[in-house]
């Protein structure tokens, strides 16, 4: 047992970074899951027409297959890394076109803000870090 402000054992720091890859892989897939279960990606694809994006129903397929696909991989750590710069970057949009106006707070001091997007962005950030190929490894 370390003292307050010790540094973790190694092999603790692995066992976290697992917990937060499959917890953060397991939200994205549930987000996926809904929308194509619950019939909610024309839905999606015409909100994102009105905005201007050309194509909205295709890209919100391509949103919603990657919340399926993206998970998938990071739960078997295969292109950890890609797939979570790809949520990443994906959520880094929704938070602009979304989250953003409504401010930080998702509830108690506001609604609908930014503050979990910024708490997944960051975990994905660091689990792409975490994971991202060191030159020369091999396997």
């Amino acid at each position: 047992m370390g003292l307050p402000g010790s540094k973790a054992p190694p092999e603790r720091a692995g066992q976290v970074l697992e917990i937060l890859r499959v917890t953060v892989a397991v939200l994205i897939l549930i987000h996926g899951v809904y929308r194509l279960s619950a019939g909610l990606v024309a839905p999606f694809g015409t909100w994102l027409d009105s905005l201007g994006f050309p194509f909205g129903y295709g890209w919100a397929m391509a949103v919603t297959l990657y919340e399926l696909v993206g998970p998938a991989l990071m739960l078997t750590r295969r292109w950890t890394s890609f797939a979570a710069l790809g949520h990443a970057a994906i959520l880094t949009l929704g938070m602009i076109l979304v989250h953003l106006p409504a401010g930080w707070f998702v509830v108690g001091g506001g609604r609908n803000g930014m503050e979990y997007s910024v708490l997944l962005i960051v975990s994905l950030l660091a689990i792409a870090w975490a994971y991202w190929p060191r030159r020369g490894a091999t396997g």
